[in-house]
């Protein structure tokens, strides 16, 4: 009984060991991954978050053709699949013949997670303003202050502070979704562990739990920040509050 509890310690020593190996001769390879992955991600959540910030106190001015506008393009990126936007302004946009829309792999990835990311941005800023109640902006106005003064000094302070949770959870959104670039050959995380698949086809549950594993990695604190900032935020309003 003993000899088989020993046999059995020692074959499982031996499988830990072996996948302590691979995942150090992976390591390498999957942080260029995750260097790629957080490239990608950073910028399209930034210009995504500017433009989608943009759009959406646009959208609040009431500007009918505006807002018309907008709303065409909100329909565009948020009721068709992201992977359908990747090809067509990665395969279809140089069909035309335009100089400025034959983007190489990495600028077509920026450039689709950015306009898919500023899509939901626009509605989740939309949607802070609109919470805000409308007296604060009428007795800003009464104070003598201009429309976009109470807009500024007023309103998206206060919106500020909604928008972030579900800002949140759309930025990992966008972070998860990198993954699709592979199949432009944007050599991000999933396509690194894609690769080494090919060269370790015995592990494919493993290292797709390295993927994973690394994913968690980089979400995780995306949310526990939002998390800080969200308090950080709500403090800064209530002393704001007490001061007035």
């Amino acid at each position: 009984m003993a000899v088989k509890l020993m046999g059995g310690m020692l074959e499982m020593a031996d499988i830990v060991l072996a996948k302590i190996q691979i995942t150090i001769n992976l390591m390498p390879f999957l942080m260029q991954g995750l260097l790629m992955t957080f490239k990608v991600s950073i910028l399209a959540i930034l210009f995504g978050s500017l433009l989608g910030f943009v759009l959406g106190v646009v959208r609040t001015l009431g500007y009918r053709p505006l807002t018309a506008i907008i709303g065409i393009y909100l329909h565009i990126f948020r009721g068709t699949p992201y992977l359908v936007q990747l090809y067509i302004i990665y395969f279809v946009f140089p069909s035309f013949g335009v100089g400025f829309l034959n983007f190489d792999s990495f600028t077509a990835a920026i450039v689709s997670l950015s306009l898919y990311t500023s899509s939901y941005v626009t509605e989740i800023t939309t949607a802070a303003i609109y919470a805000i109640p409308r007296g604060q902006e009428e007795a800003a106005r009464s104070c003598g202050m201009s429309k976009a003064e109470a807009l500024i000094y007023v309103v998206l302070p206060q919106s500020l502070k909604m928008m972030i949770p579900p800002m949140a959870s759309i930025y990992v959104v966008i972070i998860k979704s990198t993954a699709i670039l592979s199949i432009i050959g944007i050599s991000e995380l999933t396509r690194q562990g894609e690769v080494a698949i090919l060269r370790m086809p015995g592990d494919i549950m493993f290292v797709y739990g390295l993927i994973a594993t690394m994913y968690f990695i980089y979400c995780y604190p995306v949310l526990r920040f939002a998390k800080w900032a969200e308090g950080a935020f709500g403090s800064i309003g209530s002393v704001q509050d007490q001061e007035s």
